[in-house]
């Protein structure tokens, strides 16, 4: 009898997800191991779910076919659950929506494991990731680094979590460290992994948008190509206020052979000579097909950028080293403890079964969450927060009438109580102890800043 059913067939295991990135994650997680388990993914409706064009891109070399697929909304999602008879649940989903989910699948009877991840790189390991995924069962990670930082985070902070460890889907089969020789990439484009949020800010984008013209025009025979995580009108796990799109168009005439593509990221390797991104996790994608990366440095190493394992994997380069296509392969002592552990240190279907087994034997325990203020009234607003329109209930329409003023109203205690405290440590007159320290602090913060 296999662990955690009681009909002796192969326990079933439901993923649910919404954004691109989960939704790519979420399939290539469940597709490697769809011959161990009875796998399908849910694709919940939510104000940032994918398209039929990402969803398909996200299927493509996933290993789960179509068929286990689904759409569905918020309001019939416990009851396909119980159809589906869930033995565990992958929550593929932003931390606050993973919250809302967790809370419900806790209510059910009897409920199923659950289990949660983050679909990329995960270095540094934040507080706020393991909060929202309290009450999963189990948090998937992608390195030993990452295993070994996120327990020193629950160690440190006392929110206890079981952490296990899984290849990066997009890594899956690729030379391991000590594994023997690395393929040669055989593409001649420049790929650029763009990213919502890094770098943040409008002029910092326009920055890379004109390197990336400059590599262009360096070799006319020789294609930039512009992934793009979405079409115009598409979502993305972040949003984007800034596109490239809208970026390059703004520099003017474009040379003919700088382009986009919102196909996969797969489909563009295929092609690829080397991959430039800041710290997207289609720098491991490169890595395992064995085409070289360069992390560009032109904002510094910081957690803010997400960049610090590339740059401890020596894939760092500045903006003339994309012109010139001078691309880096990682340190192979990097590999190891980054992505590409032997397959065979993989433990979190281990891991599932476990817990499965203590389903089955009705042990499995309690999974609380932190501690919050507001009740069910807070309950429903975070709810209609991660739901939107696809929060339907009067709970969720009475929690946001109540909670968009009061949120107005602690917004602006806020930010009056870091004007009165700005104004208290203003500098005094010049000479003065204050100065001096004011000054320091200045100069202290400009060496840091990349």
């Amino acid at each position: 009898m296999s662990p955690g059913t009681s009909d002796g067939g192969r326990p079933r295991v439901v993923a649910i997800a919404d954004t691109d990135s989960y939704v790519k994650w979420a399939a290539a997680l469940l597709g490697g191991v769809d011959e161990r388990w009875d796998a399908s993914l849910l694709v919940l409706e939510t104000p940032l779910v994918v398209s039929d064009a990402q969803l398909a891109s996200a299927l493509s070399g996933s290993g789960l076919g179509e068929d286990r697929v689904e759409r569905i909304a918020y309001a019939r999602l416990a009851a396909r659950l119980a159809e589906l008879r869930a033995d565990a649940v992958v929550l593929g989903a932003r931390g606050p929506l993973v919250r809302v989910l967790a809370r419900d699948l806790a209510a059910l009877e009897p409920r199923p494991v659950v289990v949660t991840g983050l679909p990329g790189i995960s270095i540094p390991a934040t507080r706020k990731a393991v909060v929202y995924r309290l009450q999963s069962d189990l948090f998937v990670v992608h390195s030993r680094r990452e295993v070994r930082e996120f327990g020193a985070l629950s160690a440190r902070t006392g929110y206890a979590h079981r952490y296990a460890l899984a290849t990066l889907p997009f890594a899956r089969g690729a030379v391991t460290a000590g594994g023997g020789a690395r393929p040669a990439a055989e593409g001649t484009d420049l790929v650029f992994a763009t990213q919502a949020k890094v770098p943040a800010e409008r002029e910092d984008r326009l920055r890379v948008a004109r390197m990336l013209v400059r590599a262009a025009e360096a070799d006319p025979s020789r294609r930039v190509v512009v992934k793009l995580r979405a079409a115009s009108g598409e979502h993305q796990t972040h949003a984007e206020l800034d596109g490239y799109p809208e970026l390059l168009a703004a520099l003017g005439p474009l040379p003919a052979n700088l382009v986009t593509s919102t196909g996969s990221m797969a489909s563009a390797l295929a092609t690829a000579e080397g991959l430039v991104t800041v710290s997207s996790t289609a720098a491991i994608e490169a890595i395992a097909r064995g085409i070289p990366v360069i992390a560009l440095d032109t904002f510094g190493v910081s957690p803010r950028l997400i960049n610090e394992t590339l740059a401890d994997a020596d894939l760092l380069a500045g903006e003339e080293d994309v012109v010139a296509r001078r691309f880096r392969h990682p340190d192979p002592e990097w590999l190891d403890e980054n992505y590409f552990h032997a397959p065979e240190a993989d433990d979190w279907t281990a891991h599932v079964d476990a817990l499965l087994a203590q389903r089955a034997a009705r042990r499995l325990p309690v999974r609380a969450s932190v501690v919050r203020r507001g009740g069910a009234l807070r309950d429903a607003w975070e709810r209609k927060v991660a739901l939107g329109r696809s929060d339907t209930s009067a709970s969720g329409a009475v929690a946001y009438a109540v909670g968009v003023p009061l949120r107005g109203v602690v917004r602006l205690a806020k930010r009056v109580r870091r004007s009165v405290v700005g104004a208290v440590q203003q500098p005094g007159p010049v000479g003065s102890s204050t100065q001096v320290r004011s000054t320091s602090a200045v100069r202290t913060s400009t060496t840091r800043t990349p």
